[in-house]
């Protein structure tokens, strides 16, 4: 134990059925599934930053579940049926994200999501257009319309963009504030009786007789189950746990008059993605520019990838338009070579759900409800 410790902090505070690591949206899931299911269980999350140290807090807002060229993308890697799951998963978990804190309390707007295409890239966006309806078939019954991808390029000028030859719609995309739905999902957890103690930085964890010991700066930790929700810093714990980190760089304008930008707007394979924030611009991506640089846990901005960012605002997004940059900020996202995350017991006691492969928003609630609901059978059991 810290030295620092009180008693009565050494009595009430460091100790629970259950340890989360990690107080983003699939750790905050997973509490609010073992409470709901079993209240006189006690859960806590240890969370190493002030805030979520990963991306729930600082990610674009977009409630998307693949534009069409991610999708062709996915469906070479997983096949077509595999895909059909992983979009339910996703649209289901936007269901269940707006179900459980409302749509006003994330300021959920859909005004619809984007693909821009320049014509450099009309190979790429025939390929789109022809897999239109192959895609539209594949979903109808996940989101219960037959069409949802079209081609939008009669609002190409009502945008205001430059250089962009085709553009595809997808009519249920959506927005929401990230801030404003980890703040509900806070409130959630902390009137269950869930205690979440931020900047409690773990450095191991350990098998002892009676369950886990967690190692921390501010004292050791006891428990009987540990679930790790950490996204791309698992491997400081885990370190066997297959993911890649990836950095997404992120920047947001001043607040720009009559702006005609309204809705998620996705470019050169979702590598690129920008929306409106109320009258402001916020645009981020372009780690594939190098994807050895942004396979890091580590916050912080490249010229490189800066450089594109600026030069997208000014060629394509805002052309002609006066703007000037307000905020620059990176989430650390976890991506791996298959596109479902994991969620298994590692080892006893010991458990784990990460790697959302950028799509936290969409599939994150049903990630913590299923280590959530794997942790209980084990408790049960």
């Amino acid at each position: 134990m810290s030295n620092h410790s009180s008693y009565w902090e050494k009595q009430h505070f460091f100790a629970a059925d259950v340890i989360i690591i990690g107080s983003g949206i699939v750790g905050l899931n997973a509490a609010l599934t073992i409470k709901l299911a079993q209240p006189k269980t006690s859960v806590m999350l240890l969370e190493r930053g002030f805030l979520p140290a990963g991306a729930s807090t600082k990610n674009a807002g977009f409630a998307c579940f693949g534009s069409i060229s991610e999708l062709i993308e996915q469906e070479k890697v997983c096949g077509t049926d595999a895909l059909h799951h992983l979009i339910s998963k996703r649209w289901n978990g936007l269901l269940k994200l707006r179900a459980l804190l409302n749509n006003e309390s994330i300021c959920y707007e859909r005004h619809g999501g984007y693909e821009l295409f320049k014509p450099t890239d009309d190979d790429l966006a025939h390929n789109c257009v022809l897999k239109l309806s192959h895609f539209n078939a594949l979903i109808a019954d996940i989101v219960d319309e037959k069409e949802v991808y079209s081609i939008a390029n009669e609002q190409i000028d009502s945008f205001g963009f430059k250089g962009i030859s085709t553009l595809l719609k997808n009519k249920l995309e959506a927005q929401i504030d990230p801030g404003r739905m980890m703040k509900a999902l806070l409130s959630k957890v902390t009137a269950l009786g869930v205690s979440v103690l931020n900047n409690c930085k773990v450095k191991k964890i350990n098998d002892d007789a009676n369950g886990i010991v967690i190692e921390t700066e501010e004292g050791n930790f006891s428990c009987k189950k540990v679930v790790l929700s950490t996204n791309a810093f698992v491997s400081e714990l885990l370190p066997a746990v297959q993911i890649t980190p990836g950095r997404g760089q992120v920047l947001i304008t001043k607040p720009i008059a009559n702006l005609k930008i309204k809705g998620a707007f996705h470019y050169d394979k979702g590598f690129y993605y920008f929306r409106n924030v109320e009258d402001r611009v916020l645009l981020g991506g372009g780690r594939n520019l190098d994807f050895k640089a942004e396979e890091t846990t580590a916050f912080g901005e490249t010229d490189t990838v800066q450089h594109a960012l600026l030069n997208l605002l000014k060629t394509v997004i805002l052309p002609g338009t006066n703007f000037e940059i307000d905020q620059k900020w990176s989430g650390i996202m976890a991506f791996g070579d298959k596109l479902h995350p994991i969620i298994e017991e590692v080892r006893p006691n010991v458990f784990c759900a990460v790697r959302c492969n950028g799509m936290g928003i969409a599939i994150g609630s049903h990630t913590g409800q299923e280590v959530g609901e794997l942790v209980l059978k084990s408790l049960i059991g």
